[in-house]
């Protein structure tokens, strides 16, 4: 699994969620429920990631999007 984006705003997620799917890529959504169980939304932002056979087409698709990717290096 490669990660994509990370943040805590929930209507971005989906979004970007719909975007990957309407391309045919699968997203999964991590840190959901731990953000959750943290007692706050902003606590713990989610992270969105694909399986690495998806991670070109996906950073491409978000990048045209106008979306800043994840580098895993900080933004």
């Amino acid at each position: 699994m490669r990660e994509l984006v990370r943040t805590n705003d929930l209507v971005k997620l989906s979004w970007l969620q719909a975007l990957l799917r309407d391309a045919g890529i699968e997203p999964l959504v991590l840190d959901n429920h731990a953000s959750v169980l943290e007692g706050s939304a902003i606590a713990i932002p989610r992270r969105l990631v694909v399986v690495e056979e998806d991670y070109g087409a996906a950073r491409r698709l978000l990048e045209q999007a106008g979306e800043e990717v994840w580098s895993g290096e900080g933004w």
